[in-house]
Parts: C-alpha cells; structure tokens; sequence
C-alpha cells in the first residue's frame, strides 16, 4: 500500500493565502463593526475629531499641520510630505468616541513627525523605493516566475523588490502601535474620555492595528513563496 502524499508547496501557498485573504476580510469587518458601534457614544464634552487633533497639536506645541476632510470611510492619514492630518468626514465633524480616538491616532503620528520619531523617520526614508517597487514588482515577478530557469536573477530582483516592500509594512508596526498609545494616553489624561470610554477607544484603535499585523504577515507568507519558487527552480 502507496502511502499517500502530502500538500506540495503550491497548495501550502494556496491555503496561506486564502487563510490571510479570510482573517483579512474578518479584522477588516470587525473593525468596521467596533467603529460604527463607538461612533454612537458621543464625548463628554462634545468635541469633534476635528477639535480633538486642533487641541492636542495644542497641547505639544506644533505648528504648522494642517486639519482637512477626507472622502470614504476609515480613509483617516497623516501625510507627512505637507504636513496635513487628513480626517474622514465621520472623524471630522463627528463627536464620538470613535472620531475622537481615530482623530487622537492620527494626530499622534504629527507628534512622530515632530519629535522625530526614529521608526516614522525610517518608514518615511523607504517611502521613494517602495513607490518604485510597488510600481514594477508584479511585472518583475511574472517574468521572472516565467523565466526562472533561463534567467534567475530577474526572479531575484522582483524578490529583492518583495521584500522592501514586506520590511516598510513590518516598520508600519511600530509606527501604529506607538501613535495609538500616544493618542490613548492623551485621551485619558485629558479627560476626553474616562475609565469605560477608554476601553472603547482602546478597541477601536487595537482591531485598526490588527489590519496592518494582517497585511504584514501576509506579504511576509507571499515573500517566503517566491523565494520557494526560486530555491526550487531546477527541480
């Protein structure tokens, strides 16, 4: 009796991929859920999103950064090239918690920008290579997936491209995680919120870093198969 064979590498990468496509559509929906549900308990004081970033730039002392809307949904940014806190119009006008700890996170990475904060100095330096590497990876990769024993070295520069583009989102982490715990942290101590809202804000801000924890694992398991495919290229 044969024994019977296990998964190749192919449908490994298959279920990988599926299984991050899944959690992926899953954070994202929680995170759609858990704000539209906070953006129904309104702040202590009334203040908006847009009030929120205002104070807080305030508070630190920075000038200089503009407060805009946005179109869309969870759209919120910082842009740190003009310097612009750019909120969704839920997050600007409205005056929730929600809007408050979305507003507060993005404003937390103006603070970044301005104490020089050395993982968004990082990130924002890797901004140029990961625009050109976004632009030609694809095309790099399928010819070099074509091509890979004829030419394995263009298979290894879309690998190389890959993977800055896989280092910008392990970097992003960092950069996240750290404007939520500045945004939380002013929230509580400026009494925006108080020992419940608190952890309504915390929850918003923590299934919102889920997102990028996703997406960076998920290129890290689509990195780790093209090098798979380029290991294995005379099998």
């Amino acid at each position: 009796m044969e024994p019977t064979p296990g998964l190749g590498p192919n449908a490994w990468i298959w279920i990988i991929f599926i299984g991050f496509t899944l959690i992926s559509w899953l954070v994202s929906h929680q995170l759609k859920s858990r704000f539209q549900k906070y953006s129904k308990i309104p702040t202590a004081n009334g203040m908006t999103g847009r009030d929120v970033a205002e104070k807080i730039l305030r508070d630190n002392g920075i000038t200089g950064v503009k407060i805009g809307s946005v179109e869309g949904m969870l759209t919120d940014h910082y842009n740190p090239l003009n310097k612009t806190i750019n909120l969704s119009h839920d997050v600007y006008y409205g005056n929730s918690i929600a809007a408050a700890a979305v507003a507060a996170h993005e404003t937390g990475h103006a603070l970044q920008h301005a104490t020089g904060y050395s993982m968004l100095r990082m990130r924002s330096a890797l901004v140029p290579a990961v625009e050109f590497a976004s632009h030609w990876v694809q095309w790099i990769l399928l010819a070099g997936i074509i091509l890979v024993n004829s030419f394995p070295g263009l298979l290894l520069t879309g690998i190389a491209l890959f993977a800055i583009m896989t280092l910008f989102s392990f970097i992003t982490l960092p950069v996240e995680i750290n404007a939520s715990h500045r945004a939380l942290a002013w929230l509580r101590n400026s009494g925006i919120t108080d020992y419940q809202t608190q952890g309504y804000a915390f929850d918003a801000l923590k299934w919102a870093a889920y997102t990028y924890v996703v997406a960076a694992l998920s290129s890290l398991a689509t990195l780790l198969y093209y090098v798979m495919i380029f290991l294995n290229r005379r099998e």
